[in-house]
């Protein structure tokens, strides 16, 4: 792989020793350089067998390759970023972001869906280009489909082989937005669950081009939608932004969706769509509205302000090793750190791209994106700005706890109210911390947590 440092921009170069193909049955995924269990690689090779289930498979990637080119807010023409594979072992993941970043798209093969042979763990970025596109687009319901996800057993056009080398924009929120929708979704639940024939007829009579949010409410074997926000609902901001699972419909086995507790009158909120077909998931996570990208919603800002944080994050991340399922006790009892702490940590190496999470295992899965980690702080301009306000002594305390954040606006005050913070900011009036903490609260904070460590340790040397 042939890469450069991402920075706001730039471009990442990706070097694949020939194009993805299908030829003679044959779906050859090249790959670009990654990660394997036993470390870098220039083109790793994952996998090699048969899909078991064509169809399905074939018209899944297109799905997912079809949200990567998509910007479903202001839409235009956009360049095309290449799938992150991970073969996690008893299965393949596929993941790609919309280019508004609105929409984040997975396709698990499962193991009933995978008959071959697993030559390595790890992470890549595949080549989907415009004529295997074409090629899935013509696999019928009875042809066969190998699949090779590396270098060495793809269909070969020439002696030498050809070198395509793509250079994609691939933007910081990019990044932001994979580490925004593990935290976001890790605290979901199931709230639906539609049989094969109830998912068509949902997803068929959903409104077309709506971009409001509406509400998807449980009502006996069915899901009714509705404008307004009810206990059990589950936000569905931008009907159009689930039009690639219609294609897949004639494969539907169940529709699950995940969403966070809503109340009367709550506010749009994320949600989950997961589509099962024959040993697959198809699955999209939505933004809590059609103008929002993941990147800016500021769920992984609280636990990636600790020095703590970052320190813990690489004790576990040492003890990653490509599990289709991470398990935050058994990390815990391994690293010797709390339950807190491991899932904080486990929050830090989802900023770096290192875990994402499975909302239909309620579990973590290790993955390596390919970002400098050391990076990750300065993707966040309001962390960024909140260290700035410490260093530059703008943060006091008044009697009763409260924060005084001195700012170029003004002064604001932050007040606590146990793991609770407000602000009087005009963001704060206008997201009431629905997406994630303003500058001010996250300086008040690391202030706060800085002046404790300096007691405790005056008070240990008084010992």
């Amino acid at each position: 792989m042939v890469s450069s440092t991402v920075a706001a921009g730039a471009a990442q170069s990706y070097t694949y020793t020939r194009p993805s193909g299908l030829d003679a049955g044959l779906l050859g995924l090249s790959t670009s350089g990654g990660t394997t269990s036993g470390g870098p690689s220039a083109h790793p090779h994952f996998f090699s067998g048969v899909l078991t289930q064509a169809a399905p498979a074939a018209a899944a990637l297109l799905a997912l390759a079809d949200v990567a080119q998509t910007r479903y807010f202001q839409p235009r023409p956009t360049s095309f970023r290449d799938p992150v594979v991970t073969c996690n072992g008893d299965r393949i993941r596929m993941e790609s972001f919309s280019a508004c970043g609105g929409v984040y798209a997975r396709l698990d093969v499962l193991e009933p869906a995978l008959d071959g042979e697993v030559h390595e763990r790890g992470t890549t970025n595949v080549d989907v280009n415009g004529p295997l596109r074409e090629a899935l687009a013509r696999v019928g319901g009875s042809d066969p489909l190998h699949l090779a996800v590396g270098a060495e057993e793809l269909a070969v056009t020439t002696m030498d082989g050809a070198v395509v080398e793509k250079k994609v924009p691939l933007p910081d929120r990019w990044l932001r937005g994979f580490a925004e929708v593990q935290v976001i979704t890790a605290g979901f639940d199931p709230r639906g669950e539609l049989d094969g024939p109830g998912a068509v007829r949902f997803l068929r009579t959903l409104p077309r081009a709506r971009r409001e949010p509406l509400w998807a409410v449980p009502a006996g074997r069915t899901l009714r939608v509705t404008s307004r926000p009810a206990p059990g609902a589950v936000c569905l901001a931008g009907t159009d932004r689930l039009r690639t699972m219609l294609p897949l419909l004639r494969f539907a086995r169940a529709l699950r969706v995940y969403g966070p507790p809503i109340t009367h009158g709550g506010g749009p909120a994320s949600s989950v769509w997961e589509l099962e077909l024959p040993g697959m998931r198809y699955v999209l996570t939505l933004s809590p509205q059609h103008s929002r990208g993941f990147s800016g919603e500021g769920a992984v800002l609280e636990d990636i302000a600790t020095d703590e944080a970052a320190g813990d994050a690489d004790l576990l991340g040492a003890l990653l090793s490509f599990e289709p399922r991470v398990e935050p006790d058994l990390l815990a009892e391994r690293s010797g750190l709390d339950l807190a702490r491991t899932k904080a940590a486990l929050t830090q190496l989802g900023t770096s791209g290192r875990v994402g999470f499975d909302a239909a295992e309620a579990a973590f899965f290790h993955r390596e994106l390919p970002y400098d980690p050391a990076r990750v702080a300065g993707l966040n301009p309001r962390l960024r700005s909140a260290r700035a306000l410490v260093e530059d002594g703008a943060v006091r305390f008044a009697p009763g706890g409260a924060a005084i954040v001195l700012t170029g606006g003004g002064e604001r005050e932050v007040r606590f109210d146990g793991d609770r913070a407000s602000c009087t900011c005009p963001w704060w009036f206008d997201h009431r911390g629905e997406r994630g903490p303003c500058k001010h609260v996250l300086a008040a904070r690391i202030a706060r947590r800085a002046a404790e460590e300096t007691a405790a340790e005056t008070a240990e040397a008084a010992r």
